[in-house]
């Protein structure tokens, strides 16, 4: 069993950089006036490898799945959920649904191992490796072929989709069990700080869901290795989000990350791929807690601190008008020299 990636180009290019630093530069306005916009719009430009960036048919894709350790009680909500979220989904009537609408974004949902039949629809995606995870608090979540499958099927994914900029958000009662666990054990953060209310858990939940973690990382000890880690801890639908990472970064397609599962699967796939980073933009700082530690150890800068906790991909839908303005900016807005404006500062 073994991973196959295409390969991952080093985007750092000194002399883009400084081209995109002095066209932003030269716009008509006082240096550094627009603020974050200006270095957005440079990272957008890096990944896009152009001083007119343009961000051609965006594509949102949730990916959901369930988890064994659910059935611990470490979520306030059923696993039916996920399911029943799906659909809603699929209906239109979901956060991520009427923000994609509004942006014009386009979305697609995935069964990446949900515990339910879907009848088929042309949004949705059928990747289904198993209906659900197994408890990870009694041993390994997923076989290593199960994760290599979602993997693949992440990256196969992609590759079916049209566009340069990519999306990603989820569904999975329980999952943000697995991103607390992936962040303990990638970077040894401890569960206290990083382990919070998910859907809802009151103080006394909080407390009983760190102690069921606790049995799930001494059940799966030898772990180092984030593939093993992933396999041993994570989810279906984090799998699948780790090989659309890497195909997605094998393109040079914008990544839009969303919150604590979707950069949960991102620490995965950076530390396979490191280059995967190098496409990233970070639309929000999340209100779970271990996501603050997630953004620290990638030295991430999210675009908004709004307090969002809901996933879905929610959080980068609402980014993606900056992006679009960045993008603005830097193709459309005049110079100082084609103004006819004098730029010199006195």
């Amino acid at each position: 069993m073994r991973l196959e990636l295409d390969p991952v180009l080093d985007l750092e290019n000194a002399e883009l950089r400084a081209e995109l630093q002095r066209a932003i530069d030269q716009k008509t306005k006082p240096l550094g006036s627009l603020g974050a916009l200006e270095h957005l719009a440079l990272e957008i430009g890096m990944i896009r490898k152009s001083t007119r960036p343009v961000l051609e048919q965006p594509q949102m894709v949730v990916f959901a799945g369930d988890h064994g350790l659910v059935k611990r009680g470490v979520s306030a909500f059923p696993q039916d959920v996920t399911w029943q979220m799906v659909e809603n989904f699929l209906a239109g009537g979901a956060a991520v649904s009427v923000l994609a609408r509004q942006h014009g974004i386009a979305l697609t949902v995935v069964d990446c191992g949900v515990a339910h039949d879907f009848a088929p629809r042309p949004a949705l995606r059928v990747c289904k490796v198993a209906p659900g995870t197994a408890d990870c608090s009694q041993g390994p979540a997923m076989t290593m072929e199960q994760c290599l499958q979602a993997i693949r099927n992440g990256q196969e994914l992609v590759r079916s989709l049209p566009g340069n900029a990519l999306m990603l958000g989820e569904m999975g009662i329980g999952n943000t069990s697995s991103a607390s666990l992936l962040l303990a054990r990638l970077h040894g953060v401890d569960l206290v700080d990083c382990t919070g209310a998910g859907t809802g858990l009151n103080s006394e939940g909080v407390r009983h869901k760190i102690a069921v973690l606790r049995e799930a990382l001494a059940a799966n000890p030898d772990t180092g290795d984030a593939l093993d880690a992933l396999a041993a801890l994570g989810g279906f639908e984090i799998a699948t989000m780790v090989g659309a990472m890497l195909q997605a970064a094998a393109q040079d397609r914008l990544l839009l990350i969303d919150g604590v599962i979707v950069t949960s699967a991102l620490l995965v796939a950076a530390k396979i791929e490191p280059r995967v980073l190098q496409r990233c933009i970070f639309s929000h700082r999340s209100g779970e807690p271990g996501h603050q530690y997630m953004l620290e150890v990638l030295h991430a800068r999210p675009l908004l601190d709004w307090g969002m906790r809901l996933g879905e991909g929610s959080g980068a839908a609402i980014a993606w008008p900056l992006l679009e303005s960045a993008c603005t900016m830097l193709r459309d807005m005049a110079s100082f020299a084609s103004a006819g404006v004098d730029g010199q500062s006195a």
